[in-house]
């Protein structure tokens, strides 16, 4: 069957503005059938005049239908289908590559009609150029997929400029920039929210249908539509780094990294084809010196059946389709592999060793609990707490401001801080110190004993020397965290640790409370890579690291299978990573180990049905028990039946256990 590589950088994105006229759209459409149906003309002519011919033969109702007629008869039905395969065999020899399957095609049916076989030689033409028009089908039907998602790219954005919203290209959007984007339009750069709230569709992106409603402040990204109300937002990448410009180059750059089975069948048809002549050929003429009644049109006829069932089409052309479905079935999942083999790599993962914070965990501070032992109320003691923290740009600073306390804002002066320990100043005429156990100490403040048994981060505040109390500060996990490794565990996961530069105490709890195998925290960057390193020195280990921040961007480098929270995570550990979880939710990690295994599965049944049917109907070729309608189907049927399966994975779900 014809090799075609589906080069997705041919897709021109001009051509797909997401926006048509209903005239527009039916002229398109009544032109793509029209087109269609040129396509196979001269397969349904070639069809028609083959069952004809059969018919006639088979029934002998017209006794002049013999001799040059028959024949000419049969040369005008093979002709619109054979001719094509010819030409394309001719000027691969040109090129100087003569073993090609447009070659074995050629020869093998130009062989039927030498020896008479005018009726099988115009089948296996046929039946090849009707396989063509499948894989062709199956081909354009992933590249209509690959279109849906360049839909979705804006080609316009309204931004402020010179008092006034003007429409532009995005890509000359700056970052800080302030623009609109009205009801049923497509957000045009990532940003942050300035209205108060938003509800989208962000089924593009994620793969998720259910609308995502966002308050004010928070991300956007691009590629999303908006589904209520006028909003605003604030632009924090250019168009280039945005997330849907991401996903298409990763999409686009996805089909160019080979799996090594790929490369492999690829490789093979070019050292197969070429035995495949010779051995055709040895089966011609070795018999004439071992044969008593060697018969040439008997053994010439077994010789083109060979080469017919030989054709590599199944596999040359069902593998690639396989992956491509598989990558394309898993960007429509939120879930973005960045080749091919990365797919084969996810179904060999043992182990899976994760990052907490913004992983497992949402990566937003709250307050937990607020402990306040002073002659103050509780509104009062924050009060003092949030005047110094206003001084802060630490996260834990941002958390405790989102406290809404009742009563009069105060204000802190004299503020400064002490290394490693926290902040002193002062309050409404009064010494305030915001910080840890050190700082109280330091300053000889009575901490009560209770306070190391919290696991949590804790803030500790102490007022004109006496201790007042405290707040503890905790990382929420995510909704689906729980959900997220029972799931790795079903499917198959036989290890899960976690590794974290947050303090060990908070690491070892929140491991436990998710029933993680082995956990540690307080880790530099290096300690990570260290303990993976190790991990992968251990026999049949097979490890994928996911993570989301710089901190990760090595151990994420150095694992076998890096996977990097695509949303929330920095854009270091998404271009080191090998596989994106757009959604930022860990629970797709099992559903992209479910499709990586999905699509080994369909390639492998491909290749053992390939192999499995020619090696038969070889034997029985060779040994004259198969004649030319068997090696139509052991080459064009099995072909057929290889597209057909690896198209599966374009329609294929992968429910959540």
């Amino acid at each position: 069957m014809k090799k075609k590589k589906v080069n997705l950088r041919d897709i021109d994105p001009k051509e797909h503005k997401g926006e048509h006229s209903h005239d527009d759209g039916h002229n398109h459409s009544s032109q793509e059938e029209l087109s269609n149906f040129r396509t196979y003309l001269p397969a349904i002519f070639s069809f028609v005049l083959l069952i004809a011919g059969i018919a006639i033969d088979y029934f002998d109702a017209f006794p002049f239908f013999k001799g040059w007629i028959r024949v000419v008869w049969y040369t005008v039905a093979y002709i619109p289908v054979g001719f094509p395969v010819i030409r394309e065999g001719w000027n691969s020899i040109l090129k100087g590559d003569f073993f090609t399957e447009f070659f074995l095609m050629s020869i093998a049916t130009l062989g039927a009609f030498a020896i008479g076989e005018y009726p099988e030689g115009v089948a296996v033409m046929l039946f090849y150029a009707v396989g063509e028009l499948f894989q062709n089908a199956a081909v354009n039907r992933a590249k209509r997929n690959i279109k849906a998602l360049l839909d979705v790219r804006p080609n316009e954005a309204l931004v402020y400029r010179d008092d006034d919203f003007v429409s532009v290209n995005p890509e000359t959007v700056e970052i800080g920039e302030k623009i609109q984007v009205r009801v049923g339009e497509k957000v045009p750069l990532d940003g942050i929210l300035l209205s108060d709230k938003g509800s989208f569709n962000t089924a593009a992106l994620t793969g998720e249908s259910k609308p995502d409603t966002i308050a004010k402040g928070e991300k956007v990204f691009a590629g999303s539509i908006n589904l209520d109300g006028v909003i605003e937002i604030e632009t924090t990448k250019e168009f280039k780094d945005s997330s849907i410009a991401r996903i298409l180059d990763m999409v686009q750059n996805a089909t160019a990294r080979k799996s090594k089975t790929e490369l492999f069948i690829r490789k093979f048809a070019r050292i197969y084809t070429p035995i495949v002549v010779f051995l055709a050929i040895g089966l011609t003429f070795l018999p004439y010196f071992f044969v008593d009644d060697y018969v040439f049109r008997d053994w010439l006829y077994r010789a083109l059946i060979f080469l017919v069932i030989s054709c590599p089409c199944a596999l040359v052309i069902s593998i690639p389709l396989g992956y491509f479905g598989g990558l394309g079935a898993a960007s429509r999942n939120g879930i973005l592999f960045k080749g091919a083999s990365f797919l084969d790599a996810m179904t060999k993962v043992n182990t899976v060793v994760m990052d907490k914070t913004g992983t497992v965990t949402k990566g937003v501070f709250k307050i937990k609990e607020v402990v306040n032992t002073s002659t103050f109320a509780e509104a009062e003691f924050m009060q003092y707490l949030m005047a110094m923290e206003e001084q802060s740009t630490h996260p834990i600073a941002k958390a405790i401001l989102e406290y809404k306390a009742d009563g009069a804002d105060l204000e802190a002066t004299e503020v400064s801080e002490v290394a490693g320990k926290g902040l002193k100043g002062t309050v409404n005429g009064k010494t305030v110190l915001v910080g840890n156990k050190a700082l109280m100490t330091s300053n000889s403040v009575e901490v009560p004993s209770e306070t190391d048994s919290i696991v949590e981060s804790i803030v500790m505040v102490a007022i004109d020397g006496k201790f007042a109390g405290y707040v503890t500060i905790a990382d929420e996990l995510k909704e689906d965290a729980h959900q997220a490794i029972k799931q790795i565990r079903e499917a198959g996961i036989s290890k899960i640790i976690m590794l974290s530069g947050d303090k060990d105490s908070i690491t070892q709890q929140v491991a436990k409370e998710l029933n993680i195998d082995w956990a540690k925290g307080g880790l530099l960057p290096e300690d990570k890579l260290n303990e993976v390193e190790e991990l992968k020195k251990q026999p049949e280990t097979k490890v994928a690291f996911i993570g989301d921040g710089i901190n990760d961007a090595p151990v994420l480098a150095a694992s076998g299978v890096g996977i990097a929270m695509g949303g929330l995570g920095s854009d270091v550990a998404i271009e080191t990573a090998d596989v994106i979880i757009q959604t930022d939710q860990p629970s797709k990690i099992a559903r992209a180990i479910k499709i990586g295994r999905s699509t080994r599965s369909i390639v492998w049944q491909n290749i053992g049905l390939a192999f499995g049917v020619k090696v038969i109907v070889l034997i029985l070729g060779a040994g004259g028990l198969a004649t030319m309608w068997e090696a139509v189907f052991a080459d064009v049927g099995v072909a057929l039946l290889a597209i057909l399966n690896a198209v599966r994975l374009q329609k294929m779900k992968w429910k959540d256990s």
